[in-house]
């Protein structure tokens, strides 16, 4: 669950640090006092993609930060583990500059926003006041059952199996349109990697090619260099190894008059040992290196071989290997091409193992269709829709599609009675609130305990409904909190008063700007907020009473 947020220069935020408890917890205040923006602060924490807007005017940056609990053996353990972050908590935090430029980190190392988005599905579910409104396309519904389902890897195979069938099928087609030109490219590609197996090029012995004819090409120079050092030490009158011989062997029979000479003497006959070491080295570096025209030819050919095909191809040298390898594949391509048979097989088992997955995506659809439609239905009563229900149609796709066998649409009827239609045709405002609102219940209540995120929170998705409806609203959220640890900004006070903590957020002038605080709120203090949501500003006597009666009954 969410244990702490700190916000600051965000919005019109200056500072807030906040510590959070577990059940049902009501956000609350006045409109515009910047309640939603705690949640827009969590939102980018947990990955959402920001600008330099967010930026407090006349602040250089936006920071937020949210501290998650670590359940041992929880898949969010699994995944910082995997990632190598530190599992003992997991600490997000962003920073968006006044240029828009954002960093992210996870336990306080460097993570991408991609890595963000990930760990946020084990951390908090955000249910915005407009949510409901998505449940009007097809592929919001689809996805909402896919992701009650359990089923959002195996709906992603099952696009990628779609996809291959797809291509299978068109390169068949394009293989049966367009035979003559396929023949020319093959025999054009035949050709060309014919000519570069020949070649017969390698990396490691192009290199060696390359090594040895630097040696060759420059033996003259290399063999006058040895013959000039080898003469200065000990060929011709000038050779200097005799005499410092000479001279090593005087200082060594000195030592024996002053023993002080012998540091000098010993590194003087070390420095003499390497000499002769070096002497011997470029003798035998003169006797291994010879002159070999003929040789130097053979590499001269081979480099001038390999460097015009190389240009023939526009690649460097180095680059032939995987030019022989593209030519290779795409001539089996082609030759595939060249065989209906091979062409039409592929493509019949790229349909067999969409269809396979498509299937037991249709299994767990079917599965969990009916109950979460059930379970909605019984929502629905709850939320003064007594009579209605709803349902999730799964239509069949003969041919298939990207989604898999089959189309998946939202269908209710709001009253008794009355035939089940598309959601989007026949729900008012109202009752899209009400029906999203028990759709996102029901879902969070179903995912299991190691896939659920710990905190779930709902941005006003109670807009819309009031009265006795808004207190049935306010028992399920209360009840939600039982397992899971929820987070609601609301404006009503039915809702606020079942919550088990509530905060009160306010905007106030500071140093001539704009800010919002927190407010922790006791029992007292509640009574007072509770009340100015059901009074507004002219708080009375009464309104107090019915406001600690609403919270004595939470």
């Amino acid at each position: 669950m969410l244990l702490r947020l700190i916000v600051r220069d965000f919005a019109i935020v200056d500072r807030i640090e906040l510590e959070f408890g577990g059940g049902f917890g009501a956000l609350t205040g006045e409109t515009g006092a910047g309640k939603s923006i705690l949640v827009d602060a969590l939102s980018l924490a947990l990955g959402e993609r920001a600008d330099a807007t967010v930026v407090r005017n006349g602040a250089e940056r936006a920071e937020i930060s949210a501290e998650f609990d670590v359940a041992p053996g929880s898949a969010l353990e699994s995944w910082l583990r995997a990632g190598d972050f530190d599992t003992d908590a997991c600490l997000l935090r962003r920073v968006i500059d006044s240029a828009g430029r954002s960093r992210a980190y996870v336990n306080g190392a460097a993570a991408t926003l991609g890595q963000l988005r990930e760990v946020a599905d084990f951390l908090a579910d955000i249910h915005g006041q407009n949510a409901h409104h998505s449940l009007l396309r097809g592929d919001a519904q689809r996805d909402l059952l896919d992701t009650h389902a359990g089923a959002q890897t195996l709906a992603r195979d099952v696009a990628a199996a779609y996809a291959a069938w797809r291509a299978a099928r068109e390169a068949r087609h394009a293989a049966e349109k367009d035979v003559e030109a396929s023949v020319r490219e093959r025999e054009l590609l035949e050709w060309q990697v014919k000519e570069l197996v020949a070649l017969g090029f390698d990396i490691a012995g192009w290199q060696e090619t390359e090594q040895e004819h630097r040696r060759l090409g420059n033996a003259n120079a290399l063999l006058e260099g040895a013959g000039m050092a080898l003469a200065a030490l000990e060929e011709g009158e000038a050779a200097s190894l005799p005499v410092l011989q000479h001279a090593g062997a005087k200082l060594v029979e000195l030592t024996s008059c002053d023993p002080a000479l012998g540091e000098a003497a010993q590194l003087f006959e070390t420095a003499l040992i390497q000499l002769e070491e070096s002497a011997l080295a470029l003798r035998r570096y003169q006797d291994r290196l010879e002159l070999d025209p003929a040789r130097l030819g053979e590499l001269d050919n081979r480099i001038d071989a390999v460097t015009q095909m190389a240009r023939k191809h526009r690649v460097t040298p180095e680059e032939l290997p995987v030019l022989l390898e593209t030519l290779q594949t795409r001539l089996a391509e082609l030759a595939l091409r060249a065989d209906p048979a091979a062409l039409a097989e592929r493509e019949r088992k790229a349909e067999a193992a969409f269809r396979e997955l498509g299937k037991k995506l249709s299994v767990l659809r079917a599965k969990t269709a009916r109950v979460l439609s059930a379970a909605v239905t019984a929502g629905m009563q709850e939320l003064a829709m007594a009579g209605g229900r709803f349902e999730i149609a799964l239509a069949p796709l003969p041919e298939g599609a990207a989604c898999g066998l089959e189309s998946v649409e939202f269908l209710v009827s709001a009253n008794a009675g009355q035939p089940l239609r598309a959601l989007a045709k026949v729900a008012s405002g109202g009752e899209l609130s009400r029906i999203g609102l028990a759709l996102q219940v029901v879902a969070s209540q179903a995912k299991s305990e190691k896939l659920a995120a710990g905190t779930l929170i709902f941005d006003e998705v109670d807009v819309g409904i009031g009265g006795r409806v808004a207190e049935i609203v306010g028992r399920m959220l209360r009840e939600l909190g039982k397992r899971r640890q929820v987070l609601c900004v609301t404006h009503l006070p039915q809702v606020a008063a079942q919550a088990d903590w509530q905060w009160s957020i306010a905007k106030e002038m500071r140093d001539g700007a704009t800010t919002s605080s927190v407010s922790v709120l006791a029992r007292e203090a509640r009574v007072g907020e509770i009340a100015r949501m059901l009074g507004g500003e002219k708080i009375t006597e009464t309104t107090r009473r019915h406001a600690a009666e609403m919270l004595g009954q939470g």
